[in-house]
């Protein structure tokens, strides 16, 4: 018995693969999804890392996906997707003694935005609360023109057009002071926050929001990255309930409900290539096993040095010579289970505990760590993030037992001394979770049990090239139509027909949106119904010329 034929074979069950797989399948196309962990989701996944402790191996909170309308889409609620909300979104406590600033009360950004502008008063002063509020009015349709053009095809002529409408302000909205918008999309974040407000405290935790996406926020082209906390004053960040997996879960769910497979433990080995030079094109995959999925149609939703890899000599220039910029690392997780929950000075009730704990508060930290980074070193005083999602999700967790995720960003994958990371790894953990401490006093002493996921280890678990959780670098020249490169942007690989690139390596880039899987499914679906039109004329005419 031959091998089962598909008509799209989709390379890793990361959450864009996912996405795309659903779309494919949904359009009534025969899709198998092939992934070598025996985890489903990638970066997107949650397992039982001690007994009845369910820890997320990648991301936690979700932000870009609660805008794209992937899962109203998909309808994924029916297959099992639930949010809890991280509301208030974001926490940053006052300093503490010996560290940079006043002391006072504490940042408080939730979805009330009368409420966020009263804790800003109340920590910075009347005059940051105002300017708080016009810089929502301002940068919130900004952000949702950002939030479609992550959702298109990244040409420049669809950039412009997502984009112009935002550029002169309506009727009644507030002028931008200090720019036009191409200065202040193109501006760096620090710039942007300058011009806005006063307070480095304030300052501090809004370039420290948006420095999760990768770059410093003195860097050209991040000022975007700070303008989405406007959105979240609509829709916050939210967390799964059961942990981040639950997302990836639903899309498997809704994948077989539409005929559609996973196969975990058996990843792609090589893709099955015909055809004479210039007219190349995948015919399937070979499986780690050696198992052939004859098919037409192959979307590689891994790292796109992945699937060059796959392609082998196969791959054509446009494949063969992509050299995106990987970098040097990214960050450290801690995976902290602990018997208490932080508990910060000045918190009122448990505000700080539902989102994202922004544990900086002078942007000189920032840039210290930051600079420790480029130099091949460890941070000499590291900047948290901190997350407690067990706060308010009991599946997390038995009673009286808490799961806390404290991110670390800027730590080298390659060390300038040549140091391993298998040695560092338990020091590095501790010196971050201190730097909780000084912010929550006590919680070093609540923990029982840590995981650590270093850069190199982030490479061993989810496959992660250099522990970049974003696959290539977030900086202006690696976006929109330069990601991964220029030839490789429109999601097809040019002079091999039948290949289509998903995942963080494609334009939007990293972090859980799923854009990148629905587009990819988008112009594979666009090529088939422009094949078929194709093929039909070409019908018509021999129909014709055989009446003659």
């Amino acid at each position: 018995m031959g091998p089962t034929a598909v008509d799209a074979v989709v390379v890793g069950a990361g959450h864009n693969g996912l996405v795309a797989a659903c779309h494919l399948a949904r359009a009534g196309l025969r899709v198998e999804v092939v992934e070598s962990d025996e985890v489903l989701g990638g970066a997107v996944s949650t397992v039982e890392r001690w007994p009845g402790v369910r820890v997320d191996r990648g991301s936690s909170a979700h932000v870009i996906i609660r805008h794209s309308g992937v899962v109203e889409e998909l309808e994924l609620e029916r297959y099992g997707l639930r949010y809890l909300d991280c509301d208030p979104w974001g926490f940053a406590p006052a300093p503490t003694p010996g560290h940079p600033g006043p002391a006072g009360r504490p940042l408080v950004f939730s979805v009330d935005l009368d409420a966020t502008c009263a804790s800003i008063e109340a920590a910075c002063g009347p005059a940051d609360a105002a300017a708080y509020r016009r810089f929502v009015q301002v940068w919130g349709p900004r952000s949702a023109a950002v939030v479609r053009a992550f959702g298109d095809r990244p040409s420049p002529a669809r950039l412009v057009r997502h984009l112009w409408p935002v550029g002169a302000p309506r009727r009644g909205q507030p002028r931008t002071p200090g720019g036009e918008i191409a200065t202040d999309f193109l501006g760096s974040g620090d710039a942007l926050l300058d011009r806005w407000f006063t307070s480095e405290r304030l300052k501090a935790a809004l370039a420290w929001f948006g420095a999760q996406s990768g770059p410093p926020m003195s860097e050209p082209g991040t000022a975007a990255m700070v303008g989405w906390v406007a959105l979240l004053h609509d829709v916050p960040p939210g967390h799964p309930v059961g942990g981040s997996g639950g997302l990836t879960q639903a899309l498997a769910a809704r994948l077989a409900a539409d005929g559609g497979r996973v196969t975990l433990g058996d990843g792609a080995a090589r893709l099955l290539v015909e055809g004479p030079p210039g007219e190349r094109r995948v015919v399937g995959v070979q499986t780690v096993s050696g198992r052939r999925i004859p098919a037409p149609i192959v979307v590689a939703a891994c790292h796109l040095l992945a699937t060059r890899a796959l392609a082998g000599d196969d791959a054509p220039p446009a494949l063969a010579d992509a050299d995106p910029p990987v970098g040097n690392g990214f960050g450290l997780v801690v995976r902290a289970l602990t018997d208490a929950l932080p508990a910060y000075p000045g918190a009122v009730g448990d505000e700080a505990l539902h989102g994202l704990q922004l544990l900086c508060t002078d942007r000189a930290q920032l840039a210290r760590a930051h600079g420790d980074w480029q130099a091949g070193e460890l941070p000499r005083e590291p900047v948290p993030l901190a997350m407690s999602f067990s706060a308010s999700d009991p599946t997390l967790a038995p009673a009286g037992q808490h799961v806390v995720t404290v991110w670390g960003q800027w730590y080298p994958y390659t060390l300038a001394d040549g140091g391993d990371w298998d040695a560092l790894a338990e020091p590095a953990a501790r010196q971050l979770i201190a730097a909780v401490d000084r912010y929550a006093p006590g919680f070093a002493a609540s923990v029982q049990q840590l995981y650590v996921q270093t850069p190199l280890q982030l490479e061993r678990e989810l496959s992660l090239p250099r522990g970049n959780v974003m696959h290539v670098e977030m900086g202006l020249a690696s976006m929109f139509a330069f990601r991964p490169t220029p030839a490789l942007s429109g999601h097809r690989v040019p002079g091999l027909a039948g290949l289509y690139l998903t995942g963080a390596s494609t334009h939007p880039g990293g972090g859980v949106s799923g854009n990148s899987g629905r587009t990819a499914a988008r112009v594979v679906l666009a090529d088939r119904t422009a094949a078929a039109r194709a093929r039909a004329e070409l019908g018509r005419r021999l129909r014709g010329l055989r009446r003659r």
